[in-house]
C-alpha cells in the first residue's frame, strides 16, 4: 500500500495531515506512533476508505483504492477500530460469520472455505467455546478479540488496527499482540497498527512511523529508528534505554 502526497482535513480550510509519503511493505508489521491528535487514526481511516484524501493518492498494488468496488476492497483490507458498534445480542459466531460477506454470493449457504475461515478466525482469536456467547456477555478483552476475529474472517491481505490494546489490561494487551503477530507470521498478512506503547512497537513491529503535527517525523526499522532524542522531540518526554538480560531493549519514559 503506497501513500503519495496525501493531505486531509475535516475542514477543507484546515489540513490536519500534510505531505504524507510512505509505502507499507508487504508482509511486514508497521506501527504508527505519535502523541494524541497527531493523525494516527486519521491516517488509518484514509487507508480503510473511511475518509477521502483532500489531495494525493493511496494505492494498493498500484491501483487507487478509490477505484476498488466495496466488496473487492473488503477482500483485500480489513480494519479494527478502537470502538466498534456491534449488536449486543449478536453471538460471537454470528459476528465472525459477517466477515465472510465479501466472499459469499447473496443468499448462498456457507461454503467449506467459509467454514474453514470462520473456524480459523475464532480459534486464532482464542474464542473457541465462545461461539454462542452474546456480545453483551463478553468482557472488554473478549470483545476486542471478537472484532479481530471478524476482521480475520475476511482473509485480508492488509489488516489495519487502530490502537488495538486500548482499554485492555496487560494480560489482554499481550494476548492481542501475540494474535496479531501470529497471523502475520502464518498468513503473511501486512499489519498496520496505531499504538501508544513505544515498547510494544519495538517488540512486535518490523517498521515504525512516528508522526507529529500531522506529518511523518521519522520512519524506519522499529529497532533502530526510535531514539531518546526522537522521543523527546515528538513527545516532549525524556527516555532512557534499558537493556534486558536477553539483549532486548526497551524504554523507560519519564518527565
Amino acid at each position: 500500500m503506497r501513500i503519495e502526497k496525501v493531505a486531509f482535513g475535516y475542514d477543507k480550510k484546515k489540513l490536519i495531515l500534510r505531505d504524507l509519503d510512505y509505502t507499507f511493505k508487504r508482509g511486514r508489521i508497521t506501527a504508527i506512533l505519535g502523541p494524541n491528535g497527531c493523525g494516527k487514526s486519521t491516517l488509518l481511516g484514509l487507508c480503510s476508505r473511511l475518509f477521502n484524501p483532500a489531495c494525493g493518492t493511496i494505492c494498493l498494488d498500484g491501483k487507487n483504492i478509490a477505484q476498488y468496488k466495496a466488496r473487492d476492497f473488503a477482500k483485500y483490507v480489513a480494519s479494527v477500530y478502537q470502538i466498534s458498534e456491534m449488536s449486543p445480542d449478536l453471538s460471537v459466531l454470528g459476528l465472525v460469520t459477517f466477515g465472510r460477506t465479501p466472499h459469499r454470493k447473496p443468499f448462498h449457504h456457507l461454503s467449506e472455505a467459509d467454514d474453514a475461515a470462520i473456524k480459523y478466525s475464532i480459534e486464532k482469536a482464542c474464542l473457541k467455546g465462545f461461539e454462542n456467547r452474546r456480545i453483551c456477555e463478553l468482557s472488554g478483552g473478549e470483545r476486542q478479540r471478537a472484532c479481530l476475529a471478524l476482521a480475520l474472517a475476511q482473509e485480508p491481505r492488509v489488516l489495519l488496527l487502530d490502537e488495538p490494546t486500548t482499554f485492555l489490561d496487560v494480560y489482554f494487551q499481550i494476548e492481542i499482540m501475540e494474535i496479531v503477530t501470529g497471523v502475520n507470521h502464518e498468513k503473511g498478512v501486512t499489519i498496520v497498527m496505531a499504538l501508544h506503547d513505544l515498547n510494544q512497537a519495538i517488540k512486535y513491529a518490523d517498521d515504525i512511523i512516528v508522526m507529529k503535527d500531522g506529518q511523518i517525523a521519522a520512519a524506519g526499522d522499529a529497532k533502530t529508528t526510535l531514539t531518546p532524542e526522537l522521543i523527546k522531540a515528538v513527545f516532549d518526554v525524556n527516555a532512557e534505554v534499558i537493556k534486558a538480560e536477553n539483549g532486548d531493549s526497551f524504554y523507560a519514559v519519564y518527565r
